[in-house]
């Protein structure tokens, strides 16, 4: 709604600034007094049919008139000195009249006239973006996109027009400025480019950070490009989302801020206070910062393990951890504990060596990471023969019993002796109690 009231705005700039730019002197009779340092040079229409022809159609206070006679204008005098302050009116006058397509085609005739018109070029972005729908929707996207780069391009050197109150130009640079930072930044958004989103979004937030869908769609494109400072940005912003949009928005917006602030900072802490602060708050303040969380690293992890868990009470992933990626004193703790002290426990079988004669070897994984990438982190080597009638198979769970001896880092491997099958005990047969005496 509130660009839809920007591009009213436009028009009406355009049409008023137009008009007061568009009542040309004829040519004055020449003056005998000393000359004066020569004014800019205004365009002046000498031919007085000319000159009538044009002031009686922009004098027509109905569109459709206003349109025939402009048209009739620039028919008959094509190389106006007036012609693209005519195309400018008659480009209002269709857009009055609710004609677009003959709107779009009055704007390319003024960029032919004058590339850098600003006016026309925010018609065209603004237009072209509200044209984003149906099969041809990324191709108008793309051309508001492109639209819109241009005019802030051109905005840099553009110069107040003849005419124009310094106060209109000034809002209507305003104007415009915001329709091309929004149509470059929603076009390079939905091209994936999210720096370059990032980018002109920023600006068009910094000029009216209560517009919903622009501060959206910045926090998106903070949050996927980054780097970190970026995350940051992202977070305020789609917290300041979610205190804007109302009803279902609302909840889908929060929902996704916390899970996003959650992941970056390592938890909620905080993120109520993000929202509090949004409320009143449109843009980051200058020391604004959410604490990054830093997981530990493998070493920590295994340290933080043995302050909660004995080495006896953790599982063989954990072991595995200690051992391969601890530091030297939490390996050794761990180690020491588990070197020549039988263990029970379930691994999955890889696979079964019976080439011995004297004992079976097998190749398990038990660490859950290991079973699924069906790599052995085991060597067991059982006490004796595993006989046929109990001999497991590849690719299933395995209780047993094992001595660990030694073991290798990386890529870690645990060699463990002394083997053996636990085997739960047999169901205890009923008792048959003797019949009572009578």
């Amino acid at each position: 709604m509130k660009k839809i009231i920007l591009a009213m705005l436009l028009v009406a700039a355009v049409t008023a600034v137009a008009q007061t730019a568009s009542a040309p002197a004829q040519t004055a009779p020449p003056q005998t007094a000393t000359p004066s340092p020569a004014p800019p040079q205004k365009k002046e229409i000498k031919d007085p049919a000319e000159y009538n022809a044009y002031v009686g159609a922009v004098q027509q206070t109905d569109a459709t008139a206003k349109i025939s006679g402009l048209e009739a204008f620039l028919t008959q005098y094509p190389n106006s000195v007036m012609k693209e302050d005519a195309l400018e009116l008659l480009m209002g006058a269709y857009q009055q009249s609710g004609n677009q397509p003959k709107t779009l085609e009055t704007a390319q005739k003024v960029l032919q006239v004058n590339p850098c018109n600003i006016r026309a070029l925010a018609l065209l972005a603004f237009t072209k973006q509200a044209m984003a729908t149906g099969p041809n929707a990324q191709q108008n996207l793309t051309d508001a996109g492109q639209t819109g780069e241009k005019g802030l391009q051109c905005l840099q050197t553009a110069a107040k027009p003849e005419g124009t109150p310094a106060a209109d130009w000034e809002k209507l640079k305003a104007t415009a400025t915001g329709i091309f930072n929004n149509a470059a930044g929603m076009s390079a958004y939905a091209a994936k480019d999210y720096a370059k989103a990032e980018q002109f979004l920023h600006a068009a937030v910094q000029a009216d950070p209560t517009n919903l869908t622009e501060i959206y769609y910045l926090a998106l494109a903070d949050l996927t490009a980054g780097p970190a400072e970026k995350d940051v940005e992202g977070l305020f912003f789609i917290a300041r989302a979610s205190n804007l949009a109302q009803g279902d928005g609302k909840t889908k917006i929060g929902s996704f801020g916390k899970s996003k602030y959650n992941k970056y900072h390592g938890s909620e802490e905080g993120w109520t206070d993000l929202l509090a602060l949004t409320a009143t708050t449109p843009l980051p303040p200058a020391n604004f910062t959410v604490t990054k969380y830093v997981p530990p690293t493998p070493a920590e992890q295994c340290t933080d393990l043995l302050k909660t868990k004995k080495p006896e009470e953790m599982s063989f992933a954990e072991w595995q951890l200690c051992l391969s990626e601890g530091t030297p004193a939490d390996a050794e703790k761990v180690w020491t504990t588990l070197k020549g002290k039988p263990l029970q426990m379930a691994a999955h079988i890889i696979s079964i060596d019976t080439t011995s004669k004297t004992a079976t070897k097998l190749q398990l994984a038990g660490s859950s990471d290991d079973v699924d990438a069906k790599r052995a982190d085991i060597d067991l080597t059982m006490a004796a023969v595993i006989p046929a009638k109990q001999m497991p198979k590849e690719d299933t769970d395995f209780q047993f019993e094992g001595t660990p001896v030694s073991y290798v880092a990386k890529p870690f491997v645990m060699t463990m002796s002394e083997g053996a099958l636990l085997v739960k005990s047999a169901p205890k047969p009923p008792v048959h109690k003797k019949p009572a005496a009578h």
